[in-house]
Order: structure tokens, then C-alpha cells, then sequence
């Protein structure tokens, strides 16, 4: 099908950026292309809206997190990570993978409240995106995207928040919009 695997980064301050990455893969899916969809931060002791639906459509679909960075220790969030990073790095060596989605990779990345670099090394997410195969398109999204990702991507769209009901009505996350 592809030529040449494409990286697509959606990140910014708005809602949308996992959104954007379940368009790409509903419209992978429909092309018969093999998906899987790898979340760094959501955890799987809870359910999530994608989850299920992507689930139904026979989408590998795995939450490698343990929650916000506020919900657990330190130590916690980066074992998660560690164990998050050694599966994704797997996963973009596997030349049967059409289209791999790291949602929230950017949050990831981006954490400052404790150390990550020795659990989550960014030079080596930049490797690997680099030496992933030449046909696999990656959809990376989240806060804060790393200006070496932004360099390495074919297409970076920025979620900007114009609008939005939490901060304008607190209005707290609803089931089938947030999760």
C-alpha cells in the first residue's frame, strides 16, 4: 500500500489529538491495514470509550500506564514506563504493523514533576521511530510533543483550545466525550 511509512504527530493544549489518531485508524481499518494502538498514560484497570470500540473492531488495543502523574508515586509512573517503553519498542520493529498509534507519548515525554530519561530515553523513542519499518505509519499524540519528534514527523497538527466546557462551565469529564 504505502511507500513510505508516514509520522503524524497531533499535539497541542485542545481536545482532539486521540481523536485524531482513532479517525487515522478507522480509516486503516477500513483499508484492511493492521492496527495497533498503544496508550502511555491511561491505565487498564479503567475502561475507555476507544478501548472498547477498538477492541470490537479486532484493534490490538493496550493501556501501558498507570493514570495522571498526580495519582501514584513517582516510582510507580516510571516502573509503568519502563515496561511501556520496552513494549512499544517491540512493537516498532514488527514489519506486520501497518499503522502503530502512541497516544499520549508526547505526555509522556514531556513529564517534569520526576526523572524519566533512564526509563523512557527520548534518544532512543527517536531511534526507534527512525529505524522503525519503512512502511509502518506511526501516529504519535499528546501535550507537549518534543521539537525533536516535530523534526522527525511528515505531518504535526497542533489542537489549539479555543473553546472548551471545562474551563468555561466546569463541567467535569463525561462518558462517550472524554473517556
Amino acid at each position: 500500500m504505502a511507500q513510505k511509512g508516514m509520522l503524524l504527530v497531533y499535539t497541542g493544549e485542545g481536545k482532539g489529538k486521540t481523536t485524531a489518531s482513532l479517525g487515522v485508524t478507522l480509516r486503516a481499518i477500513g483499508r484492511g491495514m493492521k492496527v495497533k494502538y498503544y496508550q502511555f498514560i491511561k491505565s487498564p484497570e479503567r475502561t475507555y470509550g476507544e478501548q472498547l470500540a477498538l477492541r470490537k473492531l479486532g484493534v490490538e488495543t493496550v493501556q501501558l500506564g498507570i493514570g495522571f502523574t498526580w495519582t501514584k508515586t513517582p516510582e510507580e509512573h516510571r516502573e509503568a514506563l519502563a515496561n511501556a517503553w520496552q513494549t512499544v519498542k517491540e512493537e516498532l520493529k514488527d514489519e506486520t504493523t501497518d499503522v502503530l498509534v502512541l497516544d499520549e507519548l508526547n505526555n509522556a515525554l514531556a513529564i517534569t514533576r520526576f526523572p524519566i530519561d533512564d526509563v523512557l530515553p527520548l534518544s532512543e523513542v527517536l531511534e526507534a521511530i527512525h529505524n522503525r519499518p519503512k512502511k509502518m505509519h506511526l501516529v504519535i499524540t499528546g501535550r507537549s510533543a518534543h521539537p525533536a519528534i516535530l523534526d522527525l514527523a511528515d505531518l504535526v497538527s497542533t489542537i489549539d483550545a479555543t473553546k472548551h466546557y471545562y474551563a468555561e462551565q466546569d463541567v467535569k469529564a463525561m462518558k462517550g466525550l472524554e473517556f
